[in-house]
């Protein structure tokens, strides 16, 4: 069902994640360094800082890689597209695992069978800030001498018991860019609990991502442009108009921004935009706090509705909620609520819109795998904004749409 698209913009537009709202004050620092204290915010003695959690991923892989000479690399069969290009930029195999029924989690059963004598990494993805189950996909990799890789992308600020996500397997890799809470437009944290990883990681960032001078620049402009437009009475021109013209015209990919090309940019994170991202991160628990109070009320009335099934968290461990996962019974009902609300302001949308193997670009990477349930998880998602730009009656309107379309 093709979505109603206004040619008109909203008077406040809502992003799809809830962001940390960038301050002038943060762009007053003419160099710094993010690694000291990201690595207090995460608990961790030290972390490596890359220009993206794609890149990030690459560092990791590469080192990994270069220890064990193991080349499989499995991944769940839904998730960002740039796991799987950073697996084959590495030039590894890339092998995809269906997830568990009604499961953003790896189906582990599935795993063990996929796990041989080649696998050099699994990769559990902490999908939307919900906190997956990665002991046992670390025992499933300890079985087979692989490793385990935490895709922590969408959980900066995430933890299970007292610890952060990604130091239950062997690394954890987080994104900061733009929706990812904390931002430097482009940016990623790679962190490791053994000191031997942490060096190795060290190295390998050191020869893949050099000082780039033109990347610098444009990221720098970049996020001059994203503090200058990213408020309610703003964010049409960047990301709301672009929006709905992609869903005019049908295209889907772009309207999520799927549609990533295959090459990795690798550079150094410039000193000046890693003090920026400092400076924001000294505000980012009491943002995540309020998110997450926010998350508390919104998600009952979500998860009452008849018809809708909340992803949600799982006992003894406190995600961070940049938006919500809604499963609806079927594409239909899905699409029909789609087609009212994407496009109309309130942050209501899908996070990717394929499982893997059905990205084109994706598809000769991997060996053919039926994945039905990432391919009904890709069919009957839909996300809603937690931004704290979302007011209560965008939030009923949406309310209201679900509790009509979805039963």
């Amino acid at each position: 069902m093709k979505p109603k698209v206004s040619r008109l913009p909203p008077r406040r537009e809502v992003p799809p994640t809830a962001g940390l709202p960038p301050r002038w004050r943060d762009l007053l620092s003419w160099h710094g360094t993010l690694a000291e204290p990201a690595a207090a915010f995460l608990g961790v003695e030290a972390l490596q800082v890359t220009c993206s959690g794609t890149a990030a991923l690459v560092v990791a892989l590469t080192a990994l890689h270069r220890m064990s000479g193991r080349r499989t690399v499995i991944v769940p069969g839904y998730t960002c597209p740039l796991v799987a290009l950073a697996v084959a930029h590495c030039g590894l195999r890339l092998r995809l695992c269906d997830l568990g029924p009604d499961s953003i989690d790896f189906d582990h059963a599935a795993l063990a069978r996929l796990c041989d004598a080649d696998t050099l990494a699994l990769v559990p993805t902490h999908l939307g800030g919900r906190v997956v189950d990665v002991a046992a996909s670390v025992a499933c990799a300890r079985a087979a001498g692989a490793f385990v890789i935490e895709d922590a992308a969408q959980a900066l600020g995430a933890r299970e018991g007292a610890a952060s996500v990604g130091l239950r397997g062997d690394a954890g890799v987080f994104s900061l860019a733009v929706g990812k809470g904390l931002t430097t437009f482009e940016g990623g944290l790679l962190i490791a609990r053994d000191a031997r990883l942490r060096a190795a990681f060290a190295e390998v960032a050191r020869e893949l991502l050099p000082w780039r001078p033109g990347w610098e620049l444009w990221r720098t402009l970049q996020l001059l442009g994203y503090h200058a437009l990213y408020r309610p009475a703003t964010l049409a021109l960047a990301y709301g108009m672009p929006l709905r013209r992609a869903l005019r015209r049908g295209d889907l990919l772009a309207a999520v921004g799927d549609d990533f090309a295959a090459s990795i940019p690798l550079h150094r994170l410039g000193s000046w935009r890693q003090g920026v991202g400092a400076r924001a991160l000294a505000r980012l628990p009491r943002f995540l706090a309020q998110c997450n109070e926010r998350a508390q009320l919104r998600r009952q009335r979500l998860a009452a509705i008849t018809g809708v099934t909340l992803i949600d968290e799982r006992a003894g461990v406190q995600g961070v909620w940049p938006f919500f996962m809604l499963r609806l019974r079927d594409r239909t009902r899905r699409d029909a609520v789609l087609a009212q609300l994407w496009g109309a302001g309130l942050g209501v949308g899908r996070l990717f819109i394929h499982a893997l193997p059905d990205y084109a670009s994706v598809a000769p990477l991997s060996d053919a795998a039926a994945l039905p349930n990432a391919r009904a998880l890709a069919d009957t998602m839909l996300t809603v904004s937690n931004s704290p730009w979302l007011d209560e009656a965008g939030f009923a309107r949406i309310v209201a749409v679900l509790e009509r379309l979805a039963r």
